[in-house]
Order: C-alpha cells, then sequence, then structure tokens
C-alpha cells in the first residue's frame, strides 16, 4: 500500500453506528484482529487483551455500558471488540491499548467493514456503575485488566463521502513553536 492509499483509507474512515445486519465475514475479522496485533507498544510489552464478542445478549448487554446511549450502536453490530490493558505491566497501557483500537478501526475501513469506538475508560454506565465495572461482569475480564475501548463492528448501510484534505484544520500544525 502506498502513502497515498493509506491517506485514502484514512479520508473515507468514518464512526458508523448503523448496521446492515450482515455479518462480518471470518476473513475480514481475521484480518482486523491481526492490525491490532500489529501495533507497537511501549518497550514491545503488549500489556493488551482483546475479547471478541459475537454473542448478540452480550452485545444488548453491552449497549447499556455508557450513559445516554453513546454504545446503543451495539445492538444492531454483528460483533464488537473489547480492548483491555493490564494498567501493572506497563505505564502506557492506555496509549498502547489506543494504538490497537486505531490500527483495527483503520483496517476495518480498508475491507469495507463499518465500526465505531466506544470510549470506556473513565466512562459511565447507564446503571450507575463504571463504564469498565458494567462490562466486567458480562466479559468476565481480570481485576488486573481496565477497560479502554470497545470497537463495534458490522457491515456499512451507506457509503460515506471522503474527507476532502482541504477540510483539514492546518492551523493547528506549528513549526518550530506553538
Amino acid at each position: 500500500m502506498s502513502g497515498e492509499e493509506l491517506l485514502r483509507t484514512m479520508q473515507k474512515r468514518r464512526s458508523v453506528r448503523s448496521y446492515t445486519g450482515d455479518p462480518v465475514p471470518m476473513e475480514k475479522l481475521n484480518l482486523i484482529l491481526e492490525a491490532g496485533m500489529l501495533a507497537p507498544s511501549g518497550r514491545a510489552i503488549r500489556p493488551w487483551e482483546l475479547i471478541v464478542i459475537r454473542d448478540k445478549q452480550k452485545l444488548i448487554d453491552l449497549s447499556s455500558c455508557r450513559m445516554g446511549g453513546a454504545a446503543r450502536m451495539l445492538v444492531g453490530a454483528d460483533l464488537a471488540i473489547a480492548v483491555v490493558g493490564d494498567e501493572e505491566k506497563s505505564d502506557t497501557w492506555t496509549e498502547d491499548c489506543c494504538v490497537v483500537m486505531e490500527n483495527m478501526h483503520l483496517m476495518a475501513s480498508a475491507l469495507g467493514v463499518a465500526s465505531c469506538w466506544i470510549q470506556a475508560r473513565e466512562r459511565m454506565a447507564m446503571d450507575g456503575e463504571t463504564t469498565e465495572e458494567y462490562a466486567r461482569t458480562i466479559l468476565q475480564f481480570p481485576q488486573e485488566c481496565r477497560l479502554e475501548a470497545i470497537l463495534s463492528l458490522g457491515m456499512p448501510e451507506e457509503e460515506w463521502p471522503e474527507t476532502p484534505l482541504d477540510a483539514l484544520p492546518f492551523y493547528k500544525i506549528h513549526i518550530n513553536k506553538y
């Protein structure tokens, strides 16, 4: 893939919250997971674990993991991937988990799979628990693992236009000083 092709994938990437209901092909899921596993991490510790959720009832239950319905797209998703990190293994677990999420988000886009990043760390569930504790009950990940985010995945209902490069906030780039 050339740099231009990678940039085009980034231009096409969107946070998509509605899906057709068609299954994500296993070959595409495997590529998405491989992209996540290729993420760099501080000192190559790889403090993350990935939990693939295909059980429809678990997806429905997880859809209440965020206040304000911010995770309701999980009801219509084919699957989701929770990214948890062991904070005892690395002080950069949050950054490392975010790179895993971004790699999977971009690969999904490149494959024509819709995705949405559902932030979990430092968020609250609809029942008043933290999103992490709510999800821990459903996904049964160990106490030493912290939930960074959940990536919902499904086949897109519609095509989205690319983000035009001239619409980017280039004024945010500073050279040598702020």
